[in-house]
């Protein structure tokens, strides 16, 4: 790698394993992120996709192989001291604090903001999600799956984090709705700078907002590349993410 490369590198990971107790289910996982990027992170449920991004956040998995952030070493790091280095994690079960209001849920996104970096204020967190500002005073837990998600991204933002990292933001949800999580997650990159790693098993929905692509299968990375280069590929296609062809996979639109 040239030393361009790896200066414009903000997430690595090489030649990762992982366990849940003894059952390993991470095997060489090597990925880049570079510095302002959207790279999805492909593959079937199952896949790795989840325990790799816990790998980087340091939850419930025992690791071995390098994993650095900004040139970083995190293995050593626990979850909270890799939030506050800039990295905002949304995890699939979106972890939305039920018996709390939108706006206290949002407020505690403050917390994990790095010590450089001001949280940015909710007047501005609300002008890129403005769904959310009828929904301020209401309960997290009577939310619906989809403004649960909106919610989940724009706590993440709160805290101004450099990376962000997205576990199925897709899931369950209605097209409209999709369509609003996917404008969220474009306004992430657009409007705040930040790199995105996307886990999804949704193809349409990742590849209409990447660049870069890896898909896992059983936790090992059988490809990396550029988002065309999937597309151009429709045996890896059909074979890893269940898609027929790769015009199926061209975009969601906005």
């Amino acid at each position: 790698m040239s030393d361009d490369a790896v200066r414009d590198e903000l997430l690595r990971l090489e030649n990762v394993d992982a366990w849940y107790g003894t059952a390993q289910a991470l095997f060489g996982v090597s990925l880049s992120v570079p510095r302002g990027g959207v790279v999805a992170l492909l593959g079937r449920n199952g896949a790795g996709k989840s325990t790799t991004l816990r790998s980087i956040m340091r939850i419930e998995v025992r690791t071995r192989g390098e994993i650095s952030y900004a040139g970083r070493d995190l293995t050593r790091a626990g979850t909270t001291g890799v939030a506050r280095l800039g990295i905002g994690y949304v995890p699939e079960d979106r972890r939305i604090f039920g018996r709390m209001t939108v706006r206290e849920n949002l407020l505690l996104g403050r917390h994990l903001a790095r010590g450089d970096r001001e949280p940015l204020p909710l007047t501005e967190i609300l002008d890129t999600f403005p769904m959310l500002v009828p929904l301020l005073d209401r309960l997290g837990g009577v939310l619906s799956g989809g403004e649960q998600q909106l919610l989940a991204v724009a706590r993440a933002l709160v805290g101004r984090p450099e990376l962000m990292l997205l576990d199925e933001p897709s899931e369950g949800l209605a097209p409209l709705t999709l369509r609003q999580v996917r404008t969220a997650i474009q306004s992430a990159h657009d409007a705040f700078g930040a790199t995105v790693l996307l886990a999804e098993q949704n193809a349409t929905f990742a590849l209409s907002l990447a660049q870069r692509v890896a898909v896992i299968d059983t936790g090992r990375i059988v490809f990396t590349g550029a988002t065309e280069e999937l597309r151009a590929r429709p045996e890896l296609m059909s074979r890893y993410l269940g898609v027929e062809s790769a015009g199926a996979a061209a975009g969601t639109g906005s």
